[in-house]
């Protein structure tokens, strides 16, 4: 009897075995993609990367946010959205502070205007997918808006959709008194 069996380890590499033929299966498809769709995926993933991890944590609900912004917007499989995602996030988590300008810059200069505007509506999507946009996360969207080239007027249409989860109003309604008739 072999020793990974005796140990009942045989099944785990197996297993290990298969997920990484998947792995490599999805990574064949993401390289198949015309360079420029693939740069401009990639670049569109770190920024929601960078708007998720600006308090330096991405929750679960963030990432799927992620994923699904990624899956439709970027056309992909649900398997290719999360491999996307996973990059992403862990590339912002490694060279986010030295990297987030340039490759923001680098979304601009693929991008339409409407595109940009896109993402940073995708921005606030993320943000908001705890329900709750802290005064950290609004101001990196304030940053990735100034980076993309969208002026004010832009940057308060894509944040309308989302007032109800800026903490910063939160809060201040909480110590407003209430309206006297």
């Amino acid at each position: 009897m072999p020793i990974l069996e005796y140990l009942g380890l045989a099944g785990a590499r197996e297993d290990a075995s298969r997920e990484a033929d998947v792995v490599r299966h999805i990574v064949g498809e993401l390289e198949a993609l015309p360079e420029d769709r693939a740069r401009y995926l990639a670049t569109f993933a770190w920024v929601l990367g960078r708007a998720a991890h600006a308090d330096s944590h991405v929750s679960d609900d963030e990432t799927r946010k992620m994923e699904d912004i990624v899956r439709v917007l970027g056309h992909l499989p649900e398997a290719q959205a999360v491999l996307v995602v996973e990059m992403a996030k862990h590339q912002v988590r490694l060279f986010g502070g030295t990297q987030n300008y340039a490759v923001t810059r680098g979304f601009r200069e693929l991008s339409t205007p409407e595109q940009r505007v896109e993402l940073l509506e995708c921005v606030f999507a993320v943000s908001a997918a705890d329900e709750s946009i802290t005064v950290v996360e609004e101001g990196e969207a304030r940053k990735i808006s100034t980076e993309l080239g969208l002026d004010h007027a832009e940057f308060v249409r894509a944040r309308a959709a989302y007032v109800e989860h800026l903490e910063a109003l939160k809060t201040l309604r909480g110590r407003r008194p209430p309206l006297a008739r």
